[in-house]
């Protein structure tokens, strides 16, 4: 319910979240492993059937990997796992969405 209160986005917290969510997503990692595949750069699954894929669904996305994924550089990732650039709105609402979350499970505000 709203409070009728300004919420300040803690982005540093936010930051942490993204990290998290990189190394410790399963639906992310699947989505991940799919549009690799499509593109051609992933041969060892068939972007369909994950369980049967051969790449370590356990292991954590690289930011080079979601980098691809969101079309953007390897720094920019980095940039938003260390806080120092925030994350664009649009992105922000796709990691939401492949990692099965709402934005306000992404986005951290100060207490």
């Amino acid at each position: 319910m709203f409070d009728g209160k300004k919420k300040v986005i803690d982005w540093e917290r936010t930051a942490k979240m993204l990290r998290l969510l990189r190394c410790d997503n399963i639906a992310l990692r699947k989505y991940v492993c799919r549009q690799l595949n499509v593109s051609g750069q992933k041969e060892s699954c068939d972007g369909l059937n994950c369980d049967n894929c051969t790449i370590d669904m356990e292991a954590s996305i690289s930011q080079g990997e979601l980098a691809q994924v969101f079309h953007v550089s390897e720094g920019i990732v980095a940039n938003w796992e260390n806080n120092r650039t925030n994350p664009e709105l649009e992105d922000l609402l796709l990691y939401a969405d492949i990692c099965g979350l709402s934005l306000y499970d992404i986005i951290q505000f100060e207490k």
